[in-house]
């Protein structure tokens, strides 16, 4: 606010050298990741920005305004043009990586795929051949199928 040197007083936290009181939080950003149930299997998705054949939950950027259910329900609709029942809250996970905090949800969801422009390819998973990843969506999809009673196994990134 004042201009002067941005400054690291304390592990992590960016604050004005010059007394103003200006302190960067750095909040991270909160982000929706959805296990799509679909047909009695789970919806993995390939994002066109990604590199190599790795498939993913579906996920979005919540915006201003919404709620992370709401984000996970318009998220399905935008991204595979399926209609999600109510989400179902799995967990809270942090994703340090990319500065975000993920809100896992699981949706059951009704129609037919059509990808958008953001994903290229999609894979229909069930759920006791679920393999997980040790990040933040690999946790939520971990999570939800442990509730279902399954033990996925832990790929490597």
């Amino acid at each position: 606010m004042c201009a002067a040197p941005l400054i690291e007083r304390v592990a992590d936290r960016i604050e004005c050298g010059g007394g103003c009181g200006f302190v960067n939080y750095d909040n991270p950003t909160p982000v929706a990741a959805v296990v799509v149930e679909y047909q009695g299997k789970i919806v993995l998705a390939h994002n066109r920005a990604w590199r190599g054949a790795f498939n993913g939950l579906i996920t979005g950027f919540v915006d201003h305004g919404e709620g992370a259910a709401e984000c996970a329900v318009r998220e399905v609709k935008e991204e595979l043009d399926l209609d999600a029942q109510p989400p179902t809250l799995i967990g809270v996970y942090p994703f340090a990586q990319m500065n975000q905090i993920i809100v896992g949800y699981h949706v059951h969801a009704t129609g037919s795929i059509t990808l958008n422009d953001e994903l290229d390819s999609y894979v229909l998973v069930p759920p006791q051949a679920c393999r997980v990843w040790p990040s933040g969506t690999g946790f939520a999809l971990r999570d939800w199928l442990r509730g279902q009673g399954l033990e996925p196994e832990m790929i490597k990134l």
